[in-house]
């Protein structure tokens, strides 16, 4: 079989999951070649299937990236696919999901045309304990654009929102939790729906330090074993997806990322479908997991 892993130009010598998920794909017996998803002299009708691996430059320029998405889909088989890449590329998901019964960080949502002023004073009388506030684009990647605003810096947070607004960016605003200064986040990654692994992942928004100017911030990984509570999270937020995205069977990659609360319990962060990094460097046979998960639901 013919596989086509997805990046971007200047993603290319940035993904480490691109080295051993080639190796592991050919001991499984595909063919395999990686190419730019904007490259235009690609035939992609000659893979049995294209998978999204590190197209980290879509941000910028989202609906071009998902109008390609759809083209590639109606030629091969894409992964994920085009109604997961739609509804994962923008932070609204959390809503949905949080109206399913999934425990996720609170989570508002201000929009072009409100008043930031207003949702931030809202926002800080609603979580009143909350020292510090997180600001950070809906559509987003690699937490560009994101910063972290202690209470007294409430002006520079409004200005940070309004930035966004101005240029016609959703914003979502999330109190901070402080665990993860500690703990930092749990990944957890699974393929076809079965967990493979999880990693640590360190705080990535430090306090009085403004958003990256790079593809993504820089992180801290190491390996991890989840808890039982975020392995029960996990599977209920993946639970979740059939009914939200209307999908016939699992996914074939899916990170879910978690922090705990005040309260020592694991909330929703992230949920990475697109195009996430699964960390295969960290832990061992998860690549020849991945390969063979897609040997298993491709043939």
């Amino acid at each position: 079989m013919k596989i086509a892993l997805v990046t971007a130009i200047p993603a290319l010598l940035l993904d480490e999951d691109l080295p051993p998920l080639e190796t592991a794909l050919r001991k499984a017996g595909f063919e395999t070649q990686v190419l730019a998803w904007d490259d235009p002299t690609v035939s992609w009708a000659r893979f049995d299937a294209v998978l999204l691996r590190s197209p980290w430059d879509y941000v910028d320029r989202l609906p071009e990236f998902l109008g390609w998405c759809e083209r590639v889909g109606r030629l091969t088989r894409l992964l994920n696919p085009i109604e997961v890449v739609r509804a994962n590329t923008d932070k609204h998901y959390l809503a949905e999901l949080e109206k399913a019964g999934v425990a996720v960080v609170p989570s508002h949502f201000i929009e072009p045309g409100d008043n930031a002023a207003a949702a931030v004073d809202a926002f800080l009388t609603e979580f009143a304990t909350a020292k510090e506030l997180v600001v950070k684009p809906a559509v987003g990647a690699g937490s560009r654009d994101a910063q972290r605003h202690g209470r007294e810096q409430r002006d520079a947070a409004v200005a940070h929102i309004q930035r966004l607004l101005n240029a016609g960016r959703s914003v979502l605003l999330q109190p901070y939790l402080a665990s993860v200064d500690q703990a930092g986040e749990t990944a957890l990654i699974h393929f076809y729906g079965v967990y493979s692994h999880a990693i640590r992942k360190g705080p990535l928004l430090k306090r009085d330090e403004g958003p990256t100017a790079k593809l993504f911030a820089p992180e801290a990984i190491t390996a991890r074993e989840p808890g039982a509570d975020e392995l029960a999270l996990a599977k209920a937020t993946l639970a979740a997806l059939p009914t939200l995205l209307k999908l016939d069977g699992p996914l074939a990659y899916a990170r879910v990322d978690l922090i705990r609360d005040n309260d020592g319990s694991p909330r929703l962060l992230e949920l990475e479908l697109t195009e996430p990094s699964l960390f295969f460097l960290h832990a061992e046979g998860s690549a020849d997991r991945f390969a063979a998960a897609l040997r298993k639901h491709l043939t």
